[in-house]
């Protein structure tokens, strides 16, 4: 957690989630500049373990975070591969960017399991602070190439 955007107010309070989808996620999606799913487990669809998030801003394209309970089973892959799909092939967006801290280790696989490539360097501000962190990209042809 200690990774997770200093936008996210944390420690996160109980009504975190119905702040954030009220006043964050549901008017940016009206206005079609975000795009955010629900991550749940299929045998308890009422269950919330997770959230991954496109977003319509320069160098933060996409986002996510699951409950570390669930984390290590490729749930987060699996996401991932489909937003970024959608990214490319509905939004028919030219590149996709992801910021992430550079010690978040598990992050980082998936976007190099995913064909993602470091482009820049730069600190970014965490929950816990200030941290070294990397900017991700892959393109729209970089993507269809790994995935037809």
């Amino acid at each position: 957690m200690q990774f997770l955007n200093r936008q996210i107010p944390w420690p996160y309070p109980a009504d975190g989630a119905l702040t954030f989808l009220r006043d964050t996620a549901l008017p940016a999606m009206r206005s079609g500049s975000a795009w955010h799913w629900s991550i749940r487990p299929k045998p308890e669809p009422g269950q919330l373990i997770g959230v991954i998030g496109l977003i319509d801003k320069p160098d933060e394209n996409r986002g996510f975070w699951l409950d570390p309970g669930w984390q290590g089973r490729g749930l987060m892959t699996e996401a991932c591969s489909a937003v970024t799909d959608y990214w490319f092939e509905t939004l028919e967006r030219p590149v996709l960017r992801a910021p992430k801290a550079a010690a978040n280790l598990p992050s980082r696989r998936i976007s190099e399991s995913s064909g993602m490539r470091v482009i820049r360097t730069e600190d970014l501000d965490y929950v816990s602070g200030r941290h070294p962190s990397e900017i991700w990209e892959i393109t729209r042809e970089e993507w269809r190439r790994r995935s037809r």
